[in-house]
């Protein structure tokens, strides 16, 4: 098979590295891709966002199927586009259509998906422009800390969790006029869960799912989650607190109803789905949906996945998922993110990587690396994730850490705390 997979980061790596190893593979574009999807591909330039070029690209490579990485296109119809066209609906793209990816992309609908299939989720309100007066009284009957979340896309930082009612009625405010554009032209106001946070991830061809590992992935740029939220700067997989009962709720709660709503909204969903999850005193509550893999939680979700990739996503397309076998590796996995100084905050690029060859313990994922005058430079917030096994998730951590301590940048920074929290 010829398979294009779209995106250039830390999960793209990982989804590459894994559809490598398939026998079924017989090329594998990657756009744009980075330094470490080279070793298993073929970078390639594509402006993802205008549908002719892609397909002009498709049909000149022979592409048999699109493996869609990030949010964006899917929320704006990447899939849609091949089913509208003569020449590529045939193409099986892993990805939902538009109408699927509005569980990422609104987080209104979201929440009102939610209530409509009754799957449990914090309480909440929408609000807009022309409501923030109602919005403010909202805010008055919570308790503190109080939730505030852009409806759109917003890169990961529309979500703000104020102590102060006062700091919570001025950010309402500056959303709606505009503070994370088009993103906050609606404002999602909901309750605080208070509890410990778990990503859940299926498979699904819209009728049957295969529940991959879940993970636990660390957000904030600080140890002891303190400051900013990033992009991710950790995670580990399996979480020890997600055991057979829980997962059992998660399943008959939250997996079920969810794809029953899809289908009764008649929307075809193929891909994955993630579900953001808060254990509130061992029940499972919704945070949020997306409509892709996790990052970083790919880098130690995937590599925990025994089965071949491309069969999963075959049988994906043919809607037969369920006639598939599905295996996972029993070993933990930990993932340790080295980021650029300043991160998420303003940081420098091209910082020459060092140390990072000999690394035969620990698998390396690329996040924001690339070539320059033949030397591996830093492009990006996130470097570079360091994944290892271990028979627990603390033997896997150790691995990462001293592995991590070897690869080298001006001002490398990651967090020393990952997983200390599940001791």
């Amino acid at each position: 098979m010829n398979i294009l997979l779209i995106g250039s980061g830390g999960r793209e790596h990982a989804l590459a590295w894994k559809m490598n190893q398939s026998n079924q593979l017989k090329k594998l574009f990657i756009a744009p891709g980075n330094a470490g999807t080279m070793k298993v591909g073929e970078n390639v330039t594509l402006a993802i966002q205008n549908f002719n070029a892609v397909k002009k690209f498709l049909l000149k490579n022979h592409i048999d199927m699109v493996v869609v990485g990030p949010e964006q296109p899917l929320v704006d119809g990447f899939h849609d586009f091949f089913l509208s066209d003569s020449a590529l609906k045939d193409i099986p793209v892993i990805g939902p259509v538009k109408a699927g990816a509005v569980l990422e992309g609104s987080k209104d609908f979201a929440k009102s998906f939610m209530q409509k299939y009754n799957i449990p989720t914090a309480m909440y309100q929408s609000f807009t422009r022309k409501t923030i007066a109602e919005g403010k009284r909202f805010l008055e009957s919570l308790n503190p800390p109080y939730v505030l979340k852009a409806d759109g896309l917003a890169a990961g930082k529309g979500v703000l969790i104020l102590e102060d009612m006062d700091e919570a009625k001025v950010a309402l405010e500056n959303m709606l006029k505009g503070q994370f554009g088009a993103a906050s032209q609606t404002v999602v106001i909901e309750e605080f869960l208070s509890g410990i946070e778990l990503s859940v991830f299926i498979l699904t061809d819209g009728i049957s799912y295969k529940i991959l590992p879940e993970a636990k992935d660390y957000k904030r740029i600080g140890e002891g989650d303190t400051g900013l939220n990033t992009g991710g700067m950790g995670a580990v997989s399996p979480v020890p607190f997600a055991d057979k009962q829980f997962m059992d709720k998660v399943e008959r709660r939250i997996i079920q109803p969810t794809l029953y709503g899809l289908q009764q909204e008649k929307i075809d969903y193929k891909g994955f789905i993630f579900f953001g999850l808060m254990n509130v005193n061992g029940k499972p509550y919704v945070i949020e949906y997306n409509v892709r893999m996790g990052d970083p939680e790919a880098e130690v979700v995937i590599p925990r996945i025994k089965t071949d990739l491309l069969t999963l996503f075959k049988h994906v397309a043919d809607q037969t998922l369920k006639d598939v076998s599905f295996e996972i590796e029993e070993k933990a996995t930990a993932t340790v993110m080295l980021v650029s100084g300043g991160y998420p905050g303003k940081y420098e690029k091209g910082k020459k990587i060092h140390s990072f060859e000999a690394m035969n313990d620990s698998i390396i994922f690329h996040a924001g690396t690339t070539m320059k005058d033949k030397s591996l430079v830093t492009n990006g917030g996130r470097v570079m994730a360091v994944t290892s096994f271990g028979e627990t998730i603390f033997d896997a951590l150790e691995l990462s850490y001293t592995n991590a301590e070897k690869i080298n940048f001006e001002k490398k920074y990651y967090r020393k705390d990952i997983g200390l929290d599940l001791k």
